[in-house]
């Protein structure tokens, strides 16, 4: 069934919103995929906050015309789909990345991050980046961490003195008034 020129450029203008508001386009190549391996990849990234959709190469063209995502879908070629989010593009990645280990049909072919494009290989580096979440505990352990200690070291001394006047009080060190 054909898709009228009106639908299309519905689509096209519908991806072109999504596609603006995006700080990370991955662009992949999927042959080979069944539809159970299709499905599962795209709650994978459903799960990281973010949206995989497989469209014609010239209506990803047409839709990301004056978006940073130009640079790497104008003049794709062969089967391609991509996934993109607003939110945390390692996270993205990431997933993206555990799905390729267990379907090597599905690959990297270049991306979009905040405006930047990113070779195979550098995706594969922020994959094995922490996300934000991860990134956010670690500095606030490393920010508490001093505050424990001093609380641990104040909190010593008290109990060492309490200790020392247990001991001394039970060995009858001390003489009552007369």
């Amino acid at each position: 069934m054909a898709v009228s020129r009106q639908e299309k450029q519905a689509q096209v203008e519908r991806l072109r919103g999504e596609l603006s508001a995006a700080t990370a386009v991955l662009v992949t190549s999927f042959e080979h995929l069944t539809v159970e391996q299709d499905l599962g990849l795209r709650r994978q990234v459903r799960a990281a906050g973010a949206r995989y959709r497989v469209v014609k190469n010239t209506l990803i063209g047409r839709a990301t015309e004056g978006t940073p995502a130009a640079a790497v879908c104008q003049k794709l070629k062969g089967v391609s789909s991509i996934a993109y989010t607003s939110g945390d593009a390692a996270a993205l990645a990431k997933k993206l990345q555990e799905y390729i280990k267990e379907n090597p049909s599905l690959r990297f072919k270049s991306a979009v991050v905040e405006g930047r494009v990113y070779s195979v290989e550098e995706i594969v580096q922020l994959a094995a980046l922490p996300s934000k979440a991860e990134l956010y505990s670690k500095l606030l352990y490393l920010l508490q961490s001093p505050a424990q200690r001093l609380l641990g070291t104040l909190a010593a001394a008290g109990r060492q003195l309490a200790t020392v006047v247990d001991q001394a009080v039970k060995q009858e060190k001390f003489s009552r008034p007369s």
